[in-house]
Parts: structure tokens; sequence; C-alpha cells
């Protein structure tokens, strides 16, 4: 498919690979300990760190999910930020300057002023695992654009030699510069697609014969028998998968899956630890949830358009002497198909690096945070209780190393997905957020018990981490049918696998009682 690539778009690409090269080389010159490689030495400056959590929690997720979520359904997906901005404030509030209180490298330290370093491990590794769910889901779905790209086609041969690709090529500008490099490409690269995003809606635009207020009209009344895709609010009750985005879902499993997102996971939350002080940072959180409202109202916003522009034949036959687009590929390849086969050349070059910046942003992220929870969490530690002595640069490059490990677990865990949702046939924007809840109900139960009571002790923090992970397990149709008869099996929306998981791991940590421990109190008395 690179034959479709005119000079101007190939032109395009050299440039942007330079630009790569170039500022990841200018990075990197100023990691010289661990806090410069994963705290940014706390001087990162607040818009840039918004920008930064903004493309974390973006990326390739929102770049192919937000326009298979405009072609499939509606704008329902647009009110989950209301959950969002509810948990933006609590982490604000209540977790941000707590971290910045005990001075932590990761958000799992704050563990360890409670229920020793144990716990600390432990919440460590089950965001690893978790983590390699979601960043290897993300990763998958930069590799179908890629794959499209490359091959013209989403076989499996062509999306595990894209995620090959993504990796190699994610991992070799990530592992020297650290965090500090990582939010300065997630800056750039967010600008990239956020703009090329709006060329293809302006492309879009032009090319469907009618204005704004008849798109609008047939969007409203798309046909016989279908809904409005103007949709934004769903007061239905539904716990199916089909009813993720109505607002009781919003208001309970969304609202619990962002502050596990904003203050759990050290993915974002790693961002937020480089600003000058906790009021920077809360600031950074605050402001990225609200720049994200009209980026992904963009990415849907393409979605209903190649709705119109392939669903929609009659009104786009009015289009004197153009032919009917056609469109015969599967659903999640809708907006890759129309890059490739329908948009001018320039436009065609500034999209691709668009998608490719946005599956750098994917990639770079989840390498800089789990490699930092692998270090400090785990092998800093491990190297103390051993007694050893270590310089700073010993452990900048053990990060190096940590983090080479974790591209191959990842680029292992993409092929894996390509599989999972091939076999699931779910929507690519609920299956990334749904495989956030295997490690996210654990860590939620865990906190809230931390930060709101005086129960808990390890046993019942490792029996918590490991019970919200086996419940939403239990809970997926796939796994239902192994144990249940078919009359009793049910399907339940992953938001609400969230809050099964998060209660029963809330109830499963306060079980357990020690009163005699309190090294945050003793912490603060020196």
């Amino acid at each position: 498919m690179l034959a479709n690539y005119t000079l101007p778009d190939l032109s395009l690409f050299a440039f942007y690979g330079l630009l790569l090269l170039v500022s990841g080389w200018y990075f990197n010159r100023r990691a010289q300990n661990t806090s410069d490689y994963f705290l940014g030495g706390q001087a990162m400056p607040v818009w840039m760190v918004a920008m930064s959590v903004l493309a974390t929690s973006q990326s390739a997720a929102t770049f192919l999910g937000g326009p298979d979520q405009g072609y499939r359904g509606n704008l329902t997906y647009l009110a989950t930020n209301l959950g969002a901005f509810i948990a933006a404030f609590f982490v604000a509030r209540v977790l941000i300057p707590r971290f910045y209180q005990l001075k932590v490298f990761t958000v799992y330290e704050l563990l360890e002023t409670r229920f020793g370093a144990g716990a600390k491990q432990q919440a460590g590794l089950m965001y690893l695992f978790g983590r390699i769910f979601a960043s290897g889901a993300r990763l998958y779905m930069a590799a179908l654009a890629v794959a499209m790209i490359l091959y013209g086609n989403i076989a499996a041969s062509s999306v595990i030699t894209a995620t090959l690709l993504i990796s190699v090529i994610g991992l070799i500008y990530s592992i020297y510069g650290g965090i500090r490099t990582v939010i300065y490409s997630d800056v750039m690269q967010a600008f990239t697609y956020i703009g090329a995003a709006v060329a293809v809606i302006i492309a879009l635009l032009i090319a469907i014969p009618a204005d704004v207020p008849a798109i609008l009209d047939v969007l409203q009344n798309p046909g016989a028998g279908e809904p409005s895709k103007l949709t934004l609010f769903d007061s239905r009750i539904d716990f199916s998968p089909s009813g993720v985005f109505t607002l009781t879902s919003v208001f309970t499993g969304f609202v619990l899956l962002n502050i596990a997102a904003f203050g759990l996971d050290q993915d974002m939350t790693q961002r937020v630890l480089t600003c000058r002080n906790a009021q920077e940072g809360a600031k950074a959180m605050l402001w990225s949830v609200v720049m994200v409202i009209p980026v992904m109202l963009l990415f849907i916003v393409i979605g209903l358009l190649l709705y119109i522009y392939y669903q929609q034949p009659d009104l786009m036959a009015s289009n004197a002497g153009a032919p009917v687009p056609q469109f015969a590929g599967e659903p999640v390849t809708i907006f890759m198909y129309y890059v490739l086969t329908d948009l001018p050349a320039g436009l065609k070059g500034l999209v691709t690096i668009g998608i490719l910046a946005a599956a750098l942003s994917t990639l770079n992220s989840g390498l800089n945070s789990m490699s930092s929870v692998l270090i400090q969490d785990l092998y800093r530690p491990w190297q103390r209780k051993r007694g050893q002595q270590r310089s700073e640069h010993h452990f900048v490059n053990a990060g190096r190393v940590a983090m080479a490990l974790v591209a191959l677990a990842l680029a292992s865990m993409a092929c894996l997905c390509y599989y999972w949702q091939q076999y699931s046939d779910t929507p690519l924007l609920q299956f990334a957020l749904g495989v956030m809840v295997f490690s996210y109900s654990g860590l939620l139960g865990v906190y809230f018990i931390t930060l709101f009571t005086q129960r808990g002790s390890p046993a019942s923090v490792t029996a918590a981490l490991l019970c919200g992970f086996i419940i939403p397990l239990l809970l997926q149709p796939y796994v239902m049918s192994w144990y249940l008869p078919e009359a009793w099996q049910l399907s339940l929306g992953f938001t609400w696998q969230l809050v099964i998981g998060t209660l029963v791991a809330t109830l499963v940590c306060a079980a357990g009682h020690q009163p005699e421990y309190m090294p945050e109190k003793k912490a603060e008395a020196k």
C-alpha cells in the first residue's frame, strides 16, 4: 500500500523521522540520575504535562477507536467525560498532594507507608500486569493502522510485523532520554495527530455534497428504524456491553475507571509527578481533562462523517460526476481505508504521520512508566536488601534494560490482543477500556481502604489485589461458559465488571486489620 503515497507524502515522512531523531538526541543529554530519568527533575511546565497526559489517555485508542465509535454508534462516548471530571477533582484533591508530600517516584510507594514494602511491590506487580494488558491493547490498535499502511490488510502476519516495527522504533527513541523525552515527544505528537484529525474533517466536509445543517439532519434521522447518531446522553438502565456509555455507567464505572487511570496508574500519574509541586500537578491533571473533550469530539465526528460518506449513497450520489464511495472492509479499518484510498496526496502523508505519532505516543508512555516501577519498586529495594550500594548511573542503565524487556512484553501482548479482539468482536474503544479492569479493580479497593480507613493488612492487600483480578475474569462471557449453565450466564459491560470487582476488593482489603502497625505516623513523627 506504500505505492499509494506520492513524493510529497514521502517527503513528510522523512521530515518527521528526522524531527524524531533530532529531538530524541537533544532531550537525551539531560538524564543524569533517576530523578531526571523518571521524574524529569520535577521541572516540567504545567501545559506540557497536561498535553502529555492528554496524549497518553487518547493516543491510538482514540485515533482509531473514535472514528470506529462514530461510524458504528453515536456521541454517547463523549458523555463519559462527566465521570472523568469527577475523578480528576478527586485525584487532584486527595491523591496528588499525598504523592508530593511523600516525595514518591511511583504512586505505589504510598502503600509502603501503611503496609510495608511488600504491599508496594505487590501493587507495582499488579500495575505491571494490568499495564501490559492495557498498553498491549493500544499497541495492537496502532499496529492495525500501520498494517493497513504497509500491507493494505489486517491479516495476522501483517499486524504482527507492524507491532514489531512500532516496538523497535519506540524503544530506540525512548530508551535514552527518560520521561522528559517522552513528555516532549507526547506534546509534539499530540499536536501532530490533532492537526491530522482537523485536516480529515475538512476533507470529508468538502467531499460530502451537503452543507452542515443537511449533514446534521441526516445524522439525526439516518434511516428507517435506525436511532439518531447525535444522541449524547443515554438514560437507559442497561448493564450489558451495549450500555457501557449510559449515564448510570458514566457516574459509576467511569468515575472509578478514571480515578484509577489518573491517580493509580503510573502510566499517567508519572507525568503529573514531573511538575514542580502538587498545585501544578493538580492543574495539569484538570487541564488535561478539559482538553480531552474537543479532541475526543474531533475523532468521533470523523466517524460520523465517514458514516455519511460510505453509508448514505443517496446523498453522495447527488455529487454530479463523482463515483459513489464504496467500503467493503471490516468496521475497525474504516478510518484507515478512507485515508489510504480517498485522501489527496500530501494530506494523506500528514494523516499517516498523525497515526504514527499516536502509535509512538501509545508505546513511549508505557515503556517509561513500567520501567520506573520495575526499578524503583522492585529492583532498587532488592539491591538494598542485598546490601548492595549502587550508583544512580547504574539504576538509569538498569531502567534502560527494563524498558527493553517491557517493549518485548508489550509486543507479545499486542499480538495476543489481535486474536482476543477478533474472537470477541468488541468495538475498539470498549476493548481498549475493558482490559484495564483486571488491574484497576484491586488497586481501587486497596487504595480506598488505605486512604479512608484504618483497616487493612499486608495479607488483605494481597488478597484484595488477587480478587480484583479474578472477579472481572470470572465475569467474562467466554469464561462464564466454562463454569455456568447457559441459562445462568450473563453479559456485563466492563464498567459494571469494574464496579463489582472494586466492591469485592474493597471488602476483602477491609477484612484485615493491624492497629499496631502505623509506619505512616512514625514517618510523620520523624
